[in-house]
């Protein structure tokens, strides 16, 4: 493995996250309206899991693209974070597409959790925010940084340092 490629700090991550969040918003609100047309949807309940697969595979596209292609969504290029395998090399898409469906162990235990216990409203979104606070911790509990589901796919988030960070390497 390659001592020079470090994790991004959790916290980095976790901002990432959230503008990639938004930018997904744009995926979804685009494709959602696509599954409408295609099918005549009159409303969301109106094949509901027909709607969830199709913005799963979406969604995935999106992702299993921009990792298997350059290793970054727009919103990793901008907080210079990127996915490899664990040689630092190109993920292959198959590593990609497992990376993907890990990921979503980001949600689907508190998920489950919420559906099994009935939970409604604050309780709900209280469990899930606790469930993806646990999955963050998995970083902490590694020697080298990483997610649980990016050791389980063996991928890994590295550091892109800027131009001033180089510098400063270089420098010193």
């Amino acid at each position: 493995m390659n001592s020079d490629l470090t994790a991004p700090a959790i916290r980095r991550r976790l901002i990432c996250m959230v503008y990639e969040a938004m930018l997904l918003f744009g995926i979804v609100f685009v494709s959602d309206f696509l599954f409408d047309v295609i099918t005549q949807s009159r409303h969301a309940l109106m094949l509901r899991h027909a709607r969830q697969f199709w913005l799963f595979l979406v969604i995935g596209a999106y992702f299993v693209f921009c990792w298997s292609r350059s290793g970054q969504t727009l919103a990793m290029q901008t907080w210079r974070i990127k996915v490899t395998d664990l040689d630092g090399g190109k993920l292959p898409v198959a590593k990609a597409i497992v990376r993907y469906c890990l990921a979503w162990m980001w949600f689907l235990p508190a998920m489950g959790l919420v559906y099994q216990l009935n939970l409604k409203e604050w309780t709900m979104a209280g469990v899930v925010l606790i469930g993806m606070l646990a999955w963050a911790y998995t970083a902490r509990m590694s020697k080298d940084g990483q997610f649980l589901h990016d050791r389980l796919a063996k991928t890994r988030l590295i550091h892109i340092p800027s131009e001033n960070e180089l510098k400063a390497q270089s420098s010193a």
